[in-house]
């Protein structure tokens, strides 16, 4: 098992509480869509387990790889091998895009990147989600349209290779063309990895090709459903109405 989640409850910096008792096991290679109405704590669940200081932990465990994280620091979490794109990426002046992965490998390898190999790499993987090379060059994300930061953090994803990655609603406010190149770059990480994905998402388009092994249906901050891949598409047409109740 790559991730044990066991009763986790956690709530803000004011004591307002939003996961209650939520418990998820994800294995190895295994994809997870974690779906719910607004406010439900997706995005909480997501922030919880990357450690976000934010959001304080008050029972419960997270195991990962078979080692207690639950107070580990972000940067730990991180340089164990989880990733999370963002729903809304920062703008990071003064480091470029190219600079700033080759530096998140050598923190999470502990080794000196070797500049050729990564250019390559990262050329390859900018034409597979149809990015202008020039990007790579550019401050981290500044300037950016939306879509383009979104591929930024699949760009990330695929030269990271994390044992486990969270997709904070990465398809959120993306044309159909945006989402297709952010699939495929998914797409591209399952065949290149056998990590594990939980994806958070409000719509469908981005699982489309993908084989997804549990859909998770979250409710005020507990996980009221889990089902197969069809559970995503019977919400898809029936919505969360019933799970509400």
């Amino acid at each position: 098992m790559l991730l044990d989640v066991q009763n986790l409850n956690a709530g803000l910096e004011d004591g307002k509480q939003i996961l209650n008792d939520l418990n998820i096991k994800i294995d190895q290679g295994e994809t997870h869509v974690l779906m719910g109405p607004n406010g439900a704590g997706k995005s909480s669940l997501g922030n919880a387990l990357m450690g976000n200081p934010v959001y304080h932990v008050t029972g419960g465990k997270i195991i990962f790889k078979d080692e207690d994280i639950t107070k580990a620091s972000t940067d730990k979490r991180a340089k164990s091998g989880m990733f999370m794109s963002f729903q809304s990426p920062l703008e990071v002046p003064g480091i470029s895009l190219e600079n700033f992965i080759r530096s998140a490998i050598q923190q999470k390898t502990g080794e000196r990147v070797k500049l050729f190999q990564f250019q390559k790499e990262l050329q390859r993987c900018m034409e597979l989600l149809s990015m202008n090379p020039e990007y790579a060059k550019r401050d981290l994300n500044v300037g950016f349209s939306g879509g383009e930061r979104k591929k930024a953090e699949i760009l990330q994803l695929l030269m990271l290779k994390p044992d486990f990655a969270i997709l904070d609603e990465t398809d959120s406010g993306l044309d159909v063309d945006a989402i297709r190149f952010v699939a495929k770059g998914i797409e591209e990480y399952r065949k290149m990895t056998n990590g594990a994905l939980l994806i958070i998402t409000h719509t469908t388009k981005i699982l489309e090709g993908l084989n997804v092994d549990y859909t998770h249906i979250l409710v005020k901050g507990h996980i009221v459903k889990t089902g197969d891949g069809q559970l995503f598409k019977e919400i898809n047409e029936k919505g969360f109405e019933e799970f509400v109740k």
